[in-house]
């Protein structure tokens, strides 16, 4: 009786890695196509108009009158903001306020997911908190707490939490932090509930990442005498590397999305009637956003949270 030989294995032909970039680009598909159907045509007229004079024609209609970079100088040695600022000012002030706000949102959503992924009675509980504001929608919250009811609660929360003067000496006295980082530390502190409110998503996001690290990595560094500084150092930090570099990506366009500087183009295109000067402050607007995040990729490839290869 012949022995029946195992038939071949089919090969694929899509490698792993090719099958993974088809899956990403499958993923971004809707959001690709939204963009090139209802933002691509916006955005090509937004450069144009920024080189030219938008006024209106004798007959009706747009007219554009061809001014170069006129727009762009005249923005940055003319024009001032509605609160009688430079406009480079209000552009350091943004980039200020960005780069600062990122890493303490970064670090304190992160902070909120261990503490939301910990084992411990009443768990449940302590992630409704956390998550309250995105179930019933950060515009609920934020309006909440403009509220007096809101205000009053808040105040009587955190003036337990923060005494003043009295934390900025303790700070001062016992730690080894400048000036500078305690006075940040402490508003910080003041403005609490601002800052979980900008972290609901980005705790979701590190919860997720942290839920999806096996449990064996885990056991395996206890077996070999690691202590929990060195796990989270050596395990949990390397394995949410990549879910770390989505969450500053998204933080930062968060961040400038909430920017003053969109109601400065409102303001120049719609209330003064310099479509074009508007034009050239968005388009001074979009790069100044794609710097910013190239600083932050350089700087994450230099500590390494990025793959070089």
């Amino acid at each position: 009786m012949k022995e029946s030989k195992p038939k071949p294995s089919k090969r694929s032909f899509i490698s792993y890695e090719n099958s993974q970039k088809l899956n990403g680009l499958i993923f971004v598909l809707p959001w690709l196509l939204g963009f090139i159907i209802f933002f691509l045509s916006p955005l090509k007229d937004t450069f144009l108009y920024s080189f030219n004079r938008v006024e209106v024609a004798a007959n009706g209609g747009m007219q554009l009158i061809f001014t170069g970079l006129q727009n762009y100088i005249d923005l940055f040695k003319l024009e001032v903001s509605t609160k009688n600022q430079p406009i480079t000012r209000v552009f350091v002030d943004e980039n200020v306020k960005v780069f600062t706000s990122l890493p303490l949102i970064t670090i304190f959503s992160l902070f909120l997911a261990i503490l939301a992924n910990a084992q411990y009675p009443g768990r449940s509980v302590v992630r409704v908190i956390f998550f309250l504001p995105i179930v019933l929608g950060l515009q609920v919250v934020t309006e909440w707490m403009s509220t007096s009811a809101g205000r009053g609660m808040i105040e009587t929360i955190t003036g337990t939490m923060y005494t003043g003067s009295s934390t900025i000496r303790l700070l001062l006295t016992y730690t080894f932090l400048p000036e500078d980082v305690v006075l940040f530390l402490t508003e910080a502190l003041r403005n609490i509930f601002t800052l979980f409110t900008r972290t609901g998503v980005q705790t979701l996001i590190f919860l997720a990442g942290l839920q999806s690290i096996p449990p064996s990595h885990y056991e395996v560094a206890r077996i070999e005498g690691a202590n929990a500084y060195e796990i989270f150092w050596k395990i949990t930090i390397p394995s949410i590397a990549d879910v770390t570099v989505f969450v500053i990506i998204y933080t930062m366009i968060d961040l400038f999305r909430g920017s003053s500087i969109a109601d400065e183009v409102y303001s120049f295109a719609f209330i003064k009637s310099k479509i074009g000067m508007g034009s050239a402050l968005s388009a001074v607007y979009i790069f100044n956003v794609f710097i910013a995040l190239g600083l932050a990729w350089i700087f994450m490839r230099g500590v390494k949270i990025i793959d070089k290869r």
